[in-house]
């Protein structure tokens, strides 16, 4: 296996716990959406994050309207993924909070200078931004390597397509084997290792030792090399894969 120089981070919920936050709004605007269509389906945002965690509102948007059979013009998607973005970055903004250990570990990686920080999401890039600012981690990445499948990329996508990360990878200069990824979500899980990136599949941010149990199993077999409970883990966790 390469030597492990690069490593490449989530954002929501696996950085910042902000995706309860994000899917309130993601929730009102789906509402809206489904009544204009005389659909009487309506979500709350705990609902709509359980569909569909780990993918950007664009995601959602396409999740909708297969499941529920109505179809938006592009500039409609486009109207509602830009209204969803300024709703979630006031949230934000006056909200959000790192996840619980996080910041000690960022610290004494970003002090020891071994590998390299990125962060890689499905979010729009601005929402990214404003969360790591919010939550004082903004240092700790090149503005650079922060990277967006809704933004970053010539055609926007989200996760799963393992599109993102390849770009990451393309703009630092590594090769997908000398990355780990952290990871919350099955989409973002399956991002990563379709891209070829072994990845720690991160649980701490779920309420509850029954859903943190649930999701390890998920997140294990969408390919995920190990768990990590706690961010207080993290080296192991790291340096299990760099055994491997």
């Amino acid at each position: 296996m390469p030597k492990i120089t690069q490593l490449l981070f989530d954002c929501d919920n696996t950085l910042v716990l902000s995706e309860e936050l994000a899917f309130e709004a993601c929730a009102e605007l789906s509402n809206e959406m489904l009544a204009k269509h005389n659909i009487s389906e309506r979500y709350t945002g705990a609902a709509l994050m359980t569909t569909f965690v780990g993918q950007n509102f664009r995601g959602v948007v396409t999740g909708l309207q297969q499941k529920y059979g109505f179809k938006l013009s592009d500039a409609e998607v486009d109207s509602y993924v830009s209204r969803e973005l300024g709703k979630v970055i006031e949230t934000l903004e006056a909200k959000a909070e790192p996840c619980v250990g996080v910041m000690p570990v960022l610290e004494e990686l970003y002090k020891s200078k071994k590998y390299g920080l990125a962060v890689v999401s499905s979010s729009a890039l601005s929402r990214v931004q404003a969360s790591i600012k919010k939550v004082g981690q903004e240092k700790f990445f090149p503005s650079d390597h922060i990277f967006s499948a809704a933004t970053s990329l010539p055609v926007p996508t989200t996760k799963p397509d393992p599109a993102i990360y390849l770009h990451a990878c393309k703009v630092i200069g590594k090769e997908p084997g000398e990355c780990v990824a952290v990871e919350d979500s099955k989409s973002g899980t399956l991002s990563a290792v379709r891209a070829g990136i072994p990845t720690i599949g991160y649980v701490g941010s779920y309420g509850g030792v029954i859903k943190q149990k649930e999701m390890a199993e998920v997140l294990k077999e969408a390919g995920v090399k190990v768990i990590m409970d706690d961010w207080s883990q993290f080296n192991d966790c790291l340096a299990q894969i760099e055994a491997s």
